[in-house]
Protein backbone atom coordinates (compact mmCIF):
# COMPACT_ATOMS: atom_id res chain seq x y z
CA UNK A 1 0.00 0.00 0.00
CA UNK A 2 1.13 3.63 -0.66
CA UNK A 3 -0.38 6.65 0.42
CA UNK A 4 -0.06 10.25 -1.69
CA UNK A 5 -1.16 13.57 -0.51
CA UNK A 6 -3.42 14.72 -3.67
CA UNK A 7 -4.56 18.19 -4.55
CA UNK A 8 -7.67 18.92 -6.77
CA UNK A 9 -7.54 21.97 -9.26
CA UNK A 10 -9.60 23.88 -6.69
CA UNK A 11 -6.80 23.65 -4.40
CA UNK A 12 -8.43 20.78 -1.68
CA UNK A 13 -6.30 18.69 -0.45
CA UNK A 14 -6.55 15.31 0.82
CA UNK A 15 -4.53 11.82 0.92
CA UNK A 16 -5.43 8.45 -0.18
CA UNK A 17 -4.61 4.97 -0.12
CA UNK A 18 -3.37 3.26 -2.97
CA UNK A 19 -2.72 -0.56 -3.51
CA UNK A 20 0.69 0.31 -5.34
CA UNK A 21 2.25 3.22 -7.58
CA UNK A 22 0.71 1.62 -10.54
CA UNK A 23 -2.59 1.02 -9.35
CA UNK A 24 -3.16 4.70 -8.43
CA UNK A 25 -1.64 6.07 -12.42
CA UNK A 26 -4.41 3.28 -13.51
CA UNK A 27 -7.03 4.90 -11.13
CA UNK A 28 -6.38 8.50 -12.24
CA UNK A 29 -6.09 8.04 -15.93
CA UNK A 30 -9.33 6.08 -15.94
CA UNK A 31 -11.23 8.91 -14.20
CA UNK A 32 -12.06 6.96 -10.85
CA UNK A 33 -9.31 9.57 -8.57
CA UNK A 34 -11.64 11.56 -7.27
CA UNK A 35 -12.04 15.22 -4.74
CA UNK A 36 -14.19 14.34 -2.09
CA UNK A 37 -15.05 18.20 -1.50
CA UNK A 38 -15.55 18.83 -5.14
CA UNK A 39 -16.50 16.12 -7.12
CA UNK A 40 -13.48 16.88 -9.49
CA UNK A 41 -11.06 14.45 -11.57
CA UNK A 42 -8.33 16.93 -12.06
CA UNK A 43 -6.22 15.56 -9.29
CA UNK A 44 -2.67 15.28 -9.29
CA UNK A 45 0.00 13.82 -6.50
CA UNK A 46 1.05 17.02 -4.00
CA UNK A 47 4.42 17.80 -2.36
CA UNK A 48 4.64 15.29 0.36
CA UNK A 49 7.26 14.90 3.09
CA UNK A 50 8.10 11.94 4.70
CA UNK A 51 6.24 11.13 8.02
CA UNK A 52 7.31 11.75 11.06
CA UNK A 53 5.45 11.04 14.24
CA UNK A 54 5.84 14.66 15.74
CA UNK A 55 1.79 15.48 15.94
CA UNK A 56 2.15 16.24 19.90
CA UNK A 57 4.47 18.27 19.02
CA UNK A 58 2.46 19.97 16.32
CA UNK A 59 0.52 23.11 17.70
CA UNK A 60 -3.31 22.23 16.90
CA UNK A 61 -3.57 25.67 15.11
CA UNK A 62 -1.18 24.26 12.53
CA UNK A 63 -2.83 21.04 12.04
CA UNK A 64 -3.93 20.26 8.71
CA UNK A 65 -8.04 19.87 8.81
CA UNK A 66 -9.64 17.37 8.49
CA UNK A 67 -11.03 16.41 4.72
CA UNK A 68 -14.44 15.61 6.29
CA UNK A 69 -16.31 18.50 5.35
CA UNK A 70 -15.64 21.32 3.31
CA UNK A 71 -13.57 24.47 4.77
CA UNK A 72 -14.86 27.57 3.33
CA UNK A 73 -18.36 28.76 3.80
CA UNK A 74 -18.69 28.73 -0.25
CA UNK A 75 -17.49 25.28 -0.19
CA UNK A 76 -20.03 24.44 2.65
CA UNK A 77 -22.95 25.97 0.58
CA UNK A 78 -21.53 24.39 -2.17
CA UNK A 79 -21.86 20.72 -0.65
CA UNK A 80 -25.32 21.61 1.40
CA UNK A 81 -26.50 22.18 -2.58
CA UNK A 82 -25.34 19.23 -3.33
CA UNK A 83 -26.83 17.27 -0.97
CA UNK A 84 -30.49 18.76 -1.37
CA UNK A 85 -30.12 18.00 -4.93
CA UNK A 86 -29.28 14.57 -4.43
CA UNK A 87 -32.15 14.06 -2.11
CA UNK A 88 -34.86 15.66 -3.33
CA UNK A 89 -34.14 14.51 -7.09
CA UNK A 90 -33.38 11.16 -9.58
CA UNK A 91 -30.00 10.98 -10.94
CA UNK A 92 -30.92 10.31 -14.74
CA UNK A 93 -26.97 10.41 -15.61
CA UNK A 94 -26.33 10.88 -19.56
CA UNK A 95 -29.90 10.58 -20.26
CA UNK A 96 -30.88 14.22 -18.98
CA UNK A 97 -31.58 15.73 -21.61
CA UNK A 98 -33.81 13.00 -23.60
CA UNK A 99 -35.84 12.75 -20.14
CA UNK A 100 -35.97 16.65 -19.30
CA UNK A 101 -37.50 17.21 -23.23
CA UNK A 102 -39.78 14.28 -22.34
CA UNK A 103 -41.22 16.10 -19.48
CA UNK A 104 -41.20 19.09 -21.23
CA UNK A 105 -43.44 17.55 -24.23
CA UNK A 106 -45.93 16.15 -21.77
CA UNK A 107 -44.69 12.41 -22.39
CA UNK A 108 -42.99 11.52 -19.50
CA UNK A 109 -44.12 12.60 -15.90
CA UNK A 110 -43.08 15.34 -14.31
CA UNK A 111 -40.40 15.15 -11.58
CA UNK A 112 -37.01 17.13 -10.32
CA UNK A 113 -34.16 15.54 -12.25
CA UNK A 114 -30.49 15.68 -12.49
CA UNK A 115 -27.91 14.93 -14.61
CA UNK A 116 -25.11 14.96 -17.39
CA UNK A 117 -25.38 16.03 -20.92
CA UNK A 118 -23.13 17.89 -23.73
CA UNK A 119 -22.76 21.54 -24.00
CA UNK A 120 -24.87 21.65 -27.49
CA UNK A 121 -27.23 19.69 -25.87
CA UNK A 122 -28.13 21.81 -23.10
CA UNK A 123 -28.16 24.92 -25.46
CA UNK A 124 -30.67 23.38 -27.67
CA UNK A 125 -33.13 22.48 -24.33
CA UNK A 126 -32.64 25.97 -23.40
CA UNK A 127 -33.47 27.57 -26.89
CA UNK A 128 -36.11 25.35 -27.04
CA UNK A 129 -37.74 26.38 -24.01
CA UNK A 130 -37.34 23.40 -21.52
CA UNK A 131 -36.15 24.82 -18.33
CA UNK A 132 -32.61 23.58 -16.84
CA UNK A 133 -30.14 25.15 -15.49
CA UNK A 134 -26.53 23.79 -14.69
CA UNK A 135 -25.32 22.73 -11.33
CA UNK A 136 -21.82 23.76 -10.28
CA UNK A 137 -20.55 20.09 -9.04
CA UNK A 138 -20.48 16.62 -10.93
CA UNK A 139 -22.09 13.38 -10.28
CA UNK A 140 -19.38 11.60 -7.06
CA UNK A 141 -17.98 8.46 -9.19
CA UNK A 142 -17.93 5.20 -6.62
CA UNK A 143 -14.68 3.87 -6.93
CA UNK A 144 -15.13 0.78 -4.08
Amino acid sequence: MIQYSLRCAEDHRFDSWFQSASAFDKLHAAGMVTCAVCGTTEVEKDLMAPRVNAQAARPEAEATPALSGPASPAEQALRALREQVEKTSEYVGRDFAAQARAMHEGDAPQRAIWGETRGDEARKLIEDGVPVAPLPFRPTRKTN
